[in-house]
């Protein structure tokens, strides 16, 4: 057996439900304090009754005193504790009782006679053995053969009458010692009786914890396990479901909140994913469109068919479905992969001085310039930026009357980089909505020219995974978009 099994067994028997653990948790931290607090208590009693029995047996020594300074021998049914009076030059006991009797202190005493003269009235107490002794009477207390603590005090025989010392039994010389033995049975009574109680208490105050704080907690989370339900009957097909929110404002309502949260953008993604896969395919049925009419119609008349004109016709609809998919496997990567974690730096306004004067322009006669003084260095992927930018421009190239501006600058820990067309411009109103995905504006839709309607919304996820924002700036003429990044510490090397 290894020494996993046992605890594999226990967790096997322990129970699983959150209610019966926390009731089983309270029910053990509440035996832990009870039991410091029976040890305490049990002590404490313990003590008390052990100076309760002091008290009673000094209240017998001066009780006894006072009866022997009278020259009367104490009788031995009138006392509580085990006591013993003996004088010098005396072989037995002048009196004792209350269960001294056992000892036979008629043949010899048990206690020892005074060997020292202490001055009468001062009380002392010591432990002393009480010697064992062969009796036929049953010794109740079980002094004998024990050490046990001991009160005493004299009383001088010189004070006495003749009469008085003759009733006693002793000399007129003599001196007498009265011991009470100090018995813990009281205090053992009082002790063990309490014990009894606190256990009976503490078994029905455990039990009484456990139920109310099983009850308790089973109560508290009948609102987790209608979530639980609720939860589970979501589905694709149904994915509107959403949970009901106590009214108490605690961590269950947060819960349900966070939940129905959770399956709010659950659903806002399903969607956009809804909608994307539609666009998708309306756009890629536009192209196909296009060219399966063209190549029909040339299979149908194909001697009257200009075959240059079709085979340029087909060449341009499966370059947009090329765009198109590739921008769709774009997004798609853009959708699931993680930043990268040591991210090059580069330089931004190298970057686009080095478009500006690639980009081709030969479509439409256009000016692309770019305008920036000092390097702008930013953390990330040079492809992605490539691509970010290559968006902007392909963009404003479309709507653009004539020119096309490009500026970059340092904004304190920012790097700005803004792309101005003199085109048409963009309505306020639909200032966020050209970022969707696949949205087009009529305008544009009529000026389009082989856009996938993709460019804008790669542009922005690119932005946002390199931490950086990208908005549409108010302009009074053609459209201008802004490009916010954070400035790395170190300028990009040449």
């Amino acid at each position: 057996m290894t020494a996993t099994e046992p605890r594999r067994r226990w967790w096997r028997i322990a129970p699983r439900s959150v209610r019966a653990r926390t009731a089983l948790a309270a029910a053990s931290a509440a035996a832990v304090i009870l039991v410091g607090i029976g040890w305490w208590l049990h002590h404490d009693v313990y003590r008390q009754g052990t100076r309760i029995a002091e008290v009673q047996a000094e209240q017998q020594v001066w009780a006894l005193v006072d009866e022997l300074n009278g020259g009367v021998v104490p009788a031995r049914r009138g006392t509580v504790l085990p006591y013993e009076v003996v004088a010098t030059g005396r072989r037995t006991a002048v009196a004792y009782g209350g269960g001294m009797e056992a000892l036979a202190p008629g043949i010899r005493h048990v206690l020892p006679t005074p060997s020292d003269v202490r001055e009468p009235g001062l009380l002392t107490i010591r432990p002393l053995r009480i010697p064992a002794r062969d009796s036929t009477v049953r010794d109740r207390f079980g002094m004998a053969g024990k050490t046990r603590t001991v009160m005493f005090a004299d009383v001088g025989a010189g004070g006495l009458s003749t009469d008085q010392a003759a009733a006693l039994g002793v000399a007129a010389d003599s001196h007498l010692r009265v011991y009470v033995v100090v018995l813990p049975k009281t205090a053992e009574d009082i002790a063990r009786t309490t014990d009894l109680l606190l256990l009976r208490a503490g078994l029905v105050g455990l039990v009484l914890i456990g139920a109310a704080v099983y009850f308790t907690v089973r109560r508290s989370l009948r609102p987790v396990e209608a979530i639980r339900v609720l939860t589970a009957s979501v589905t694709a097909n149904d994915p509107r479901e959403r949970v009901t929110v106590p009214a108490t404002g605690h961590e269950i309502a947060a819960l349900a909140t966070t939940i129905n949260s959770t399956l709010q953008r659950l659903d806002d993604a399903a969607d956009r994913q809804r909608r994307f896969v539609a666009d998708a395919a309306h756009e890629l049925r536009s192209p196909l469109t296009t060219l399966l009419a063209s190549l029909e119609v040339a299979l149908a008349y194909p001697e009257r068919t200009d075959w240059p004109a079709a085979a340029t016709t087909a060449a341009r609809q499966t370059r947009r479905l090329q765009a198109l998919a590739e921008d769709l496997l774009l997004l798609a990567r853009l959708d699931t992969r993680t930043p990268a974690a040591d991210p090059d730096t580069v330089d931004l306004a190298a970057l686009a001085s080095r478009l500006s004067e690639q980009y081709p322009l030969a479509e439409r006669p256009l000016t692309l310039t770019c305008d920036s003084t000092d390097p702008a260095p930013a953390h990330g992927d040079p492809d992605a930026y490539e691509r970010l930018l290559r968006n902007l421009v392909d963009n404003a190239a479309r709507h653009a009357a004539h020119r096309i501006q490009i500026t970059v600058r340092n904004e304190d820990d920012w790097v700005v980089l803004t792309v101005h067309d003199d085109g048409p411009g963009v309505p306020a109103e639909d200032a966020e909505r050209i970022f969707e995905r696949f949205v087009r504006l009529d305008d544009a839709r009529s000026r389009d020219h082989g856009g996938t309607g993709l460019g804008l919304a790669i542009a922005r996820d690119l932005a946002h995974r390199h931490r950086g924002t990208l908005t549409l700036a108010p302009q009074t003429l053609g459209a201008c978009f802004r490009l916010r990044l954070p400035r790395a510490s170190t300028p990009a090397g040449n």
